[in-house]
């Protein structure tokens, strides 16, 4: 299963939910892939990685696809593993930047499915994160996803963005990759006691849209997890927001 988490707005927690989720399944001993598709590269660093170390990923094989280099490289040179069990990544670098016109004059927009699915059964869980916008990285994430996760932190002007979020994805959809599914919206930053995310939230529903429970609270602990990189399930498996994200991959794995 290939989730891609993604909105256009930043400030979401795309990474962080991308990297919890991945963790949570690597934790029950699933291999499990991240791909940092984000120049920031935040998810890289997340999982204890620097985008500078000179380690090949994902900028180095989208090169790959436009140069000669890196061409007898195999799609497992591309992957190092993380210091957690079952948990591998595939980083980003500000590279990126610099090879995004180049790919999309050289129309390689399908070059990340075609890569994902040549791991074939290697990894049975992928988590993408992507940057905050619809563009090239985004988009090929897109099409080489199975599902669509979009984090929704309750802000009183995300609603009508989202809902023009979800044209975009069913337009995605048509063109590009029939398979693609939004499998719900993740609520985060949860503030239970606040009138307004309950009401961001009832809106949603009322709209029709799949709000995913249970929603991720706000906590300090977040930062903190950021600060010693390490994922929640690693740092503190019995803190409540830890407990959140697993509960919501079990929503997920069904």
């Amino acid at each position: 299963m290939i989730r891609v988490v993604f909105n256009r707005k930043g400030g979401v927690g795309k990474s962080s939910i991308a990297c919890n989720l991945a963790a949570i399944a690597a934790s029950q001993g699933i291999a499990t892939l991240v791909v940092d598709l984000d120049p920031q590269a935040n998810t890289t660093s997340y999982l204890g990685h620097d985008g500078k170390d000179d380690v090949v990923g994902i900028a180095e094989f989208f090169e790959s696809q436009i140069s000669y280099k890196y061409r007898d490289y195999k799609p497992d040179d591309f992957i190092r593993r993380t210091q957690f069990d079952h948990l591998s990544l595939i980083s980003a670098s500000q590279v990126l930047l610099d090879l995004e016109q180049k790919l999309e004059s050289r129309h390689k927009i399908y070059k990340l499915r075609e890569f994902l699915h040549s791991l074939g059964d290697s990894y049975s869980q992928v988590f993408i994160d992507t940057p905050p916008a619809l563009n090239f990285y985004s988009l090929s994430a897109l099409i080489a996803a199975d599902r669509v996760l979009i984090p929704f932190d309750c802000d009183a002007f995300a609603r009508d963005a989202l809902l023009d979020l979800l044209d975009v994805l069913a337009e995605i959809k048509d063109d590009h990759n029939a398979g693609l599914e939004v499998e719900g919206i993740i609520i985060n930053q949860f503030l239970a006691r606040a009138k307004l995310p309950q009401a961001a939230v009832e809106e949603l529903k009322a709209a029709g849209i799949k709000v995913l429970a249970p929603y991720l609270s706000s906590s300090v602990k977040m930062k903190e997890s950021h600060a010693t990189r390490k994922p929640l399930i690693y740092m503190q498996p019995r803190h409540k927001l830890s407990q959140e994200f697993a509960l919501l991959y079990q929503q997920l794995a069904g």
